[in-house]
C-alpha cells in the first residue's frame, strides 16, 4: 500500500513527516550532528540497509535538510553536510533525545546524559519563549492560525514563527 502524501497537510506536524517522518530519518539527521557525513559512516552507525539508506539519504537531500559537498580529505567520495534547515532540526533531535531519556528507560538503565561543552553543566531539558523572551511550556501554548506568508516559490525565505503554528491535533486527512 502506497503512503500518502502529507505535502499539502494543515498540520505543521503532518507537513514536517513528510520530510523526515520515515523511519531511520532523525536518526540519519542525529547522526550528521555527531560528526558524521558520508555513507559508510552512516551505514555503520545505524546499521540500516544500503539501499535504504541511500533512499533516505537521497530524500532527505531533495527535501534540503543535507546537501552533498566534496569530501573534506580531497578523496573521490562526497559528503553530506546539514544545511540551514537540516541545523534546524537539532531543536526537534534533542527534544525527542530529552523525552526519551526520561520516559523510554526503565530502572536499572544507565541513561544518556548531555552537557554543556562551555561549562560542563548537565542540560536537563529545551525551552521555548515568546518573542518578547517569555519562557513557555507546552501548556502555556494556544494554536491559532496566523495570516497566509509569501509562497517559498516565489523566493521567500522561510522563518521560524514565534507564535504557535495551527493546532497540531487536527485532522491531515481531509
Amino acid at each position: 500500500m502506497r503512503r500518502k502524501s502529507l505535502e499539502d497537510a494543515t498540520c505543521p506536524i503532518a507537513r514536517s513527516l513528510e520530510s523526515i517522518g520515515e523511519w531511520w530519518s532523525l536518526l540519519i539527521v542525529r547522526d550528521a550532528f555527531r560528526g558524521k557525513r558520508r555513507f559508510g559512516e552512516f551505514q555503520k552507525s545505524v546499521g540500516l540497509a544500503k539501499n535504504i539508506l541511500a533512499a533516505r539519504l537521497r530524500k532527505l537531500v531533495a527535501c534540503g535538510i543535507f546537501r552533498l559537498e566534496p569530501a573534506s580529505d580531497g578523496s573521490r567520495y562526497q559528503e553530506y553536510v546539514l544545511t540551514e534547515k537540516g541545523r534546524a532540526l537539532g531543536m526537534v533531535v534533542m527534544s525527542l533525545r530529552f523525552w526519551g531519556t526520561r520516559w523510554a528507560f526503565g530502572d536499572g538503565w544507565e541513561t544518556p546524559v548531555v552537557r554543556d561543552r562551555a561549562t560542563g553543566e548537565e542540560v536537563v531539558g529545551i525551552g521555548f519563549r515568546t518573542c518578547s523572551g517569555r519562557l513557555v511550556s507546552p501548556a502555556d501554548l494556544e494554536f491559532t492560525v496566523s495570516a497566509a506568508r509569501p509562497s517559498k516559490k516565489a523566493g521567500a525565505r522561510a522563518t521560524m514563527r514565534t507564535s504557535a503554528p495551527a493546532d497540531p491535533t487536527q485532522r491531515h486527512d481531509r
